[in-house]
């Protein structure tokens, strides 16, 4: 059934995960016709450690929340139900496993893109998936793209908004509701998220 199945991997901390991550996972969906999209929170990324300010469990129940009723979106588990570091070579082998057959398409960042080449078996990431990235403010200022062949730029308005300035606001009480879906706001209340960490 999953053979020749298009399916988008977008991974990240999602601490937590805000508008922007769904525009972005919807234009994927959208400009590259990906059957669907999963959303992949790390449980111990590598490149961000002792910055993550909420457990996986936590995350996860906020990206589920976040996809709830969006066609062809999911919140997989595949990287908190794995032990060790959250490595996307290690993610993208799995899914290939999974679902023999499906093309992959590693939905990442402008910013992730840059620091790509430094990344566990960046030529094996490439050589395995095609990379959708969002571009971010300053995306036109960057002439060094690495793996220019292997890229689709996505037609999608830069943001700016970062997960750690949503956290700050979140802590002040802030409104938060321009930038985090609904059951997302909920889940942070229901499970007193962020509040004790400024």
């Amino acid at each position: 059934m999953s053979n020749g199945e298009r399916i988008g991997v977008f991974g990240g901390t999602f601490d937590p995960v805000h508008k922007t991550h769904l525009d972005i996972a919807r234009a994927a969906r959208e400009q590259a016709r990906l059957d669907r999209v999963l959303l992949v929170p790390a449980a111990t990324p590598p490149h961000k450690k002792g910055d993550v300010h909420t457990n996986a469990e936590d995350r996860f129940a906020m990206v589920a929340a976040a996809v709830a009723g969006e066609p062809n979106f999911e919140a997989s588990r595949i990287e908190i139900d794995r032990e060790g570091p959250s490595y996307t070579i290690d993610t993208l082998e799995a899914l290939s496993s999974i679902h023999p057959g499906c093309l992959l398409f590693l939905i990442v960042g402008f910013d992730s893109l840059i620091d790509l080449p430094r990344w566990r078996r960046a030529e094996d990431i490439v050589a395995r998936a095609r990379l959708l990235v969002a571009p971010r403010p300053d995306t036109a200022g960057n002439a060094q793209v690495p793996y220019a062949d292997r890229c689709q730029l996505l037609r999608i308005t830069p943001s700016a908004v970062s997960s750690t300035e949503i956290r700050k606001r979140l802590a002040a009480g802030e409104d938060l509701s321009p930038w985090l879906p609904a059951p997302v706001l909920r889940v942070i209340g229901e499970r007193g998220l962020y509040h004790a960490h400024y």
